[in-house]
């Protein structure tokens, strides 16, 4: 943790506005400038390109970046050198002649993933939230900020009839609001980014009214966040029955979006909900256009998506391989999340590829005592069961936690559907329930509504003996 960070929370709430508002600017000038306009036109029309443009773009970056991170970058050029000493000749030319690059051996050696001919002190450094371990650290040009903030402008805004310009609230991980705190203000306005940052973390039910005054005397037009998060908001909206927050649209990040959150969103603000999948690593990115469909951002990486299972109709980690950052490049990187790709075409126009959904992080897959993958645990909290929010942890094969946070008509029989329900999908595990306030997010503020703490060992095991198709 930096200085600036250690020392924020510390300060008093006028000093702190201070502090966020040259924060901000800072951060307008790195991402945008007079080029800006240039670079989001040129985004959307690539959006309509036709299948030859695209596979002869792909193809060049492709190579370009392969050729820079076996030539120029120590981690992948030793690795390379290893090979051709052990007698191996493959080409390092062609994707499929990669190895999986791990989360641990990123993290492991993270300096050396830089291109040898860049000086990380002259460049941008960005973060991941390290929901799972050690946070990795990313290391970007000027222009790779600009470019990749272009993407962001022209498919999570202008897709949506918004831009940066407009009046936007985020929900997200950053402390702007010391912990400890327990009255309003939990939230920093920012000049420089037109955003009303509000805190992840003091999101406590006897705290969103807060949230919602905010909302509307900022006067935001849209808004950001965790999906748990800005569902949370939009369920005490119902309850208190206001009308008076109507948003342009609402655009998610950072976590899945279920189909009871997106109908409780839409309803709650008068709004589309727009979900949105990406990284702090950039090695790929997801939104989803005006037809409900998740577009893959052709330009932004390749996604390749490795069987877990047999079953060729369940979800695979996704294998990215980054094409906007040259100068830390990521080849054939396990993500951590899982997903499902889609041949088919959508009709909203654009020619970016499609995938199903984001199911989750490959931490969030469960599995059956026998060892079966479970998809879609978090299902068996649908339906409009009395529980404001819940969490499914597997504790072992066997044995299944759930915290649950009630709401008015909850009983025993709520307890013995969401019993049947996991049974269902599971199996017969033994099944134990907690109360709680409130599920806790994790360090960077996200929610997450299934959790394996099954061994990374154990895990991968599973995962081969579902792909083998042998059984345990």
């Amino acid at each position: 943790m930096s200085i600036a960070h250690q020392i924020y929370p510390h300060l008093p709430l006028w000093a702190r506005l201070v502090a966020v508002n040259v924060r901000g600017y800072y951060l307008r000038r790195s991402r945008y400038d007079a080029d800006t306009e240039r670079l989001v036109e040129e985004v959307l029309e690539r959006d309509r390109w036709s299948e030859g443009d695209w596979e002869r773009w792909k193809a060049n970056r492709l190579s370009y970046i392969l050729h820079r991170a076996a030539t120029r970058v120590p981690y992948y050029r030793d690795r390379w050198a290893e090979r051709r000493r052990k007698g191996d000749r493959s080409s390092w030319e062609y994707l499929e002649n990669w190895d999986v690059l791990e989360k641990q051996d990123l993290r492991a050696l993270n300096s050396r993933f830089v291109a040898d001919d860049c000086a990380p002190s002259k460049m941008f450094c960005d973060n991941t939230s390290g929901t799972t371990g050690t946070s990795v650290s990313i290391w970007l040009t000027g222009a790779t900020v600009k470019l990749w903030y272009a993407m962001f402008e022209a498919r999570c805004r202008r897709w949506y009839g918004v831009s940066r310009r407009d009046r936007w609230a985020i929900l997200g991980g950053q402390l702007v609001t010391p912990f400890a705190q327990k009255k309003p203000p939990f939230w920093v306005w920012n000049n420089g980014l037109n955003q009303l940052y509000m805190s992840a973390y003091h999101l406590a039910p006897e705290q969103t009214n807060y949230y919602l005054d905010a909302l509307t005397k900022y006067q935001i037009q849209y808004i950001f966040g965790y999906s748990a998060a800005v569902y949370c908001l939009a369920q005490e909206a119902l309850k208190q029955g206001r009308s008076d927050i109507k948003l342009n649209v609402a655009i998610t990040n950072a976590e899945p979006l279920y189909d009871h959150q997106r109908e409780a969103i839409e309803t709650a603000f008068s709004c589309p909900v727009r979900e949105t999948y990406g990284m702090a690593e950039i090695a790929a990115a997801a939104s989803e256009c005006e037809n409900g469909r998740l577009h893959i951002w052709s330009d932004a990486g390749v996604i390749e998506i490795e069987p877990g299972s047999i079953d060729a109709n369940q979800s695979g980690d996704l294998i990215c391989t980054g094409l906007v950052n040259a100068d830390t490049p990521l080849i054939r990187y396990r993500v951590g999340d899982r997903g499902k790709s889609s041949n088919e075409n959508c009709e909203c126009g654009r020619t970016l590829p499609l995938l199903e959904g984001i199911d989750g992080r490959t931490d969030d897959i469960l599995y059956s005592p026998e060892g079966r993958t479970c998809s879609h645990v978090h299902l068996v909290m649908g339906g409009n069961l009395p529980i404001r929010e819940a969490q499914i942890i597997q504790k072992s094969l066997t044995n299944v936690k759930v915290l649950y946070a009630p709401v008015k008509g909850f009983n025993e029989s709520t307890i013995e559907t969401v019993r049947e329900r996991i049974y269902s999908r599971m199996g017969k595990v033994n099944v134990s329930f907690e109360e709680v306030p409130q599920v806790p997010r994790t360090s960077n503020g996200k929610f997450r509504a299934v959790v394996c703490e099954l061994s990374s060992a154990e895990r991968l095991l599973l995962d081969k003996v579902n792909y083998d198709g042998t059984g345990l």
